[in-house]
């Protein structure tokens, strides 16, 4: 089990084949037509919806820091309370390249709008792995 971002770095270092990082930021909003229970809930930093805001594609020696990931997402000028992660192998030592990452991308962030995250690692602002559960 992955629990920070430079554990994940380390476990794309120990892979067969190079890999490419998929990341699909996402800010934690609020329903228009949220009940008194669910504001409050979320005022609380509990519930609420996440809704993708950035996606990108990384090869982990771009991001090897989760600082570095950090500031890129910051020039966007986008908030975020969360991260999702995911990786792609490569083929014959030769690593994904980022049209191929395209179509994986986009259903990566339709899974997260419609709430099927278990298959990604969620990680906080500090790059530590979150439980959503």
């Amino acid at each position: 089990m992955i629990s920070s971002y430079s554990e994940l770095i380390n476990a794309t270092e120990d892979e067969y084949e190079p890999q490419r990082l998929l990341f699909v930021f996402c800010r934690a909003e609020l329903p228009d037509d949220a009940s008194a229970a669910e504001k409050a809930a979320f005022e609380r930093g509990e519930g609420g919806a996440l809704t993708p805001v950035i996606c990108v594609d990384k090869s982990p020696q771009e991001v090897s820091e989760f600082s570095v990931l950090v500031e890129e997402s910051q020039s966007t000028g986008q908030p975020w309370d969360v991260v999702f992660v995911a990786a792609m192998s490569g083929r014959g030592g030769t690593p994904p390249s980022s049209d191929e990452a395209q179509q994986p991308m986009t259903m990566m962030v339709e899974s997260i709008r419609l709430g099927h995250v278990s298959h990604y690692l969620p990680l906080d602002k500090s790059g530590s792995a979150i439980n959503l559960g």
